[in-house]
């Protein structure tokens, strides 16, 4: 089986790339660049929870070290504090128990160190093999696999069982693939600045309307990094004059001392202006051929992360190709990403889109209205902390594996579709773990709420009560399930059963053991009961070379000495 071919070297292809890996897929990664990344202080990303905790599974455990999560949110408008709201585990604290009641802290760090950290680790997984300078020019399409030619100076052919296009907004992957990607120019601009300074809400992120002094503009946002770093967005009109170095500096020096009481010393690092779109791909998926990221979507104004969703793309794709690749076709699985993914996008984006006038129109009735004004700070802090539908991680209640309801679904603290909660399970051999430590290995999980298994002994409570009947009815799903359990879970009783996807989304929840009705909903979550699984492909393996005779190319590798040739 032909590795698949990733194109784009960014956050979202490598992210998707060690997922493969993760679960036992060669990938080939075409950058078109030279394989590293200029530093630019003043372009950072927030990852949400869940994202973050996916970089640490693939194994960029270092981004808490680069970046900072927020110990606070602070809403201002004008010369009033509006809202104040403490983070969990903010300030580095990891250790902070997750279930406190707060709001998650979002990770904030620097794009560069990102990518930075997902290199090192693709160059550390044997399945994932990086190509540097290889922009491709042709891609053709068969019913066994796919090819694409990559120009100058690497000018060769590939083949790969998929495609997956994570090439960024001018993508060349949706041009060969003739998929129109329609929407809204310049939804919103920012200037944005990235200076050391000293402010005086240390690690907590504000964000202020209608700040009082001059310079102010209509909104400006504080997000500090480690070292006293702190990136600053000004909200600017859509298609208002170039914003002047004077006219920049003079910004900071205004903002500072409005904060300040006077313009603190600062150490300007690096500025820009940032331009943000709307627009969403018509298709995500051409037979073999499948898109993420920028390459699918634009968003990101009213505080809505663009790469957030790329990263949760390359999730949702990972463990649907992965199945694919080890069982053979499952079209109706690798169709439900277009379903799932494109319908949770386009939700945010027509949230983000309603939520505008409302939010930057000013005047009129609204300014009056009491209340008002604290309602849109609300609607400002979804989207940057990742709560409401400007920001919330996405449910697929929809999808269509999606398994029909039954009397024997329990309803818990989780809707059918929506991330489950990251409580602490255990393995049958005595592992305790946190929940999301077990996701993207490419296998459903099936966890019994246990009550008391914390304490007895696993001898005793492996062969006790409904676990022999439960380990029965896991042994009889469809490819390989992990059985897990926990002493308690949000809204479920003692001896629910829960089935769980392999990238964290609650199939369904049953009251007891249910072998019929858990075979039933494993099977449509997996879109339909999987063929003989192939042998996985050993870590260090490049892939089998089954299917060499279909191909109609020459195959472009790199031999073991890191010389390039055809065979």
């Amino acid at each position: 089986m032909d590795p698949v071919i990733v194109v784009g070297a960014g956050p979202v292809g490598l992210t998707l790339s060690l997922a493969l890996a993760a679960q036992g897929v060669p990938s080939v990664v075409l950058d078109e660049g030279p394989g590293t990344e200029e530093p630019r202080p003043a372009r950072t990303v927030v990852l949400r929870e869940d994202t973050a905790d996916l970089m640490g599974r693939l194994g960029c455990r270092e981004l808490d070290r680069v970046g900072l999560r927020w110990s606070g949110w602070r809403s201002m408008r004008r010369k009033q504090l509006v809202r104040n709201v403490p983070l969990s585990g903010g300030g580095g604290d990891e250790d902070e128990a997750p279930l406190t009641g707060l709001l998650p802290a979002p990770l904030h760090v620097p794009q560069h160190a990102l990518s930075a950290a997902l290199r090192a680790a693709a160059d550390k997984a044997p399945l994932v093999q990086r190509v540097p300078l290889s922009r491709i020019d042709t891609l053709e399409q068969d019913p066994d696999g796919i090819t694409v030619h990559t120009r100058e100076p690497g000018s060769t052919w590939w083949r790969g069982s998929y495609l997956v296009g994570c090439d960024g907004a001018r993508s060349t992957v949706r041009k060969l693939l003739d998929i129109r990607f329609p929407g809204r120019t310049a939804v919103e601009r920012h200037a944005v600045a990235a200076l050391r300074a000293e402010l005086p809400w240390p690690d907590e992120a504000v964000l202020h309307r209608q700040p009082p002094w001059r310079t102010g503009g209509a909104e400006v946002s504080a997000r500090p990094l480690p070292d006293g770093v702190w990136r600053l967005d000004w909200l600017l009109p859509p298609r208002g004059e170039l914003v002047t170095p004077e006219a920049l500096i003079t910004r900071i020096r205004d903002t500072l001392a409005g904060w300040c009481g006077e313009t603190p010393a600062y150490e300007l690092l690096d500025t820009g202006v940032h331009t943000l779109h709307h627009r969403l791909a018509r298709r995500w998926r051409k037979q073999r051929a499948f898109l993420a990221g920028d390459a699918a979507h634009l968003l990101g104004a009213v505080g809505t992360q663009g790469l957030d969703e790329g990263i949760r793309d390359a999730e949702n794709l990972a463990w649907k190709l992965a199945h694919a690749w080890h069982h053979g076709p499952a079209e109706h699985l690798l169709d439900s990403y277009q379903a799932e993914r494109r319908a949770a996008v386009a939700a945010r984006l027509r949230a983000a889109d309603q939520s505008l006038p409302i939010l930057r129109g000013g005047g009129g009735l609204r300014t009056l209205v009491p209340g008002a004004a604290r309602g849109h700070d609300t609607l400002l802090s979804d989207g940057h902390l990742g709560c409401g539908a400007l920001g919330a991680p996405p449910s697929y209640s929809h999808s269509p594996l999606a398994p029909p309801h039954t009397e024997a679904h329990a309803v818990v603290g989780t809707p059918p579709g929506a991330p489950v909660a990251d409580v602490t399970v255990t393995a049958p051999d005595g592992t305790a773990a946190r929940l999301r430590e077990r996701l993207g290995r490419g296998h459903p999980l099936v966890i019994l709420v246990a009550p008391g298994t914390g304490v007895w002994d696993r001898r005793h409570w492996q062969t006790a009560g409904v676990m022999p009947r439960l380990t029965d009815a896991v042994a009889a799903l469809p490819g390989s399930t992990e059985l897990l359990v926990t002493e308690s879970y949000p809204g479920a009783s003692a001896h629910t059963v829960l089935l769980v996807r392999p990238d964290g989304h609650l199939v369904a929840a049953f009251g007891g053991v249910r072998p019929a009705e858990l075979l039933a909903a494993a099977q449509a979550a997996l879109g339909g009961a999987p063929r003989q699984a192939r042998e996985p492909v050993e870590q260090g393996d490049g892939g089998d070379e089954r299917g060499a005779g279909r191909e109609q190319r020459p195959r472009a590798r790199v031999h073991a000495d890191g010389t390039a040739g055809l065979n």
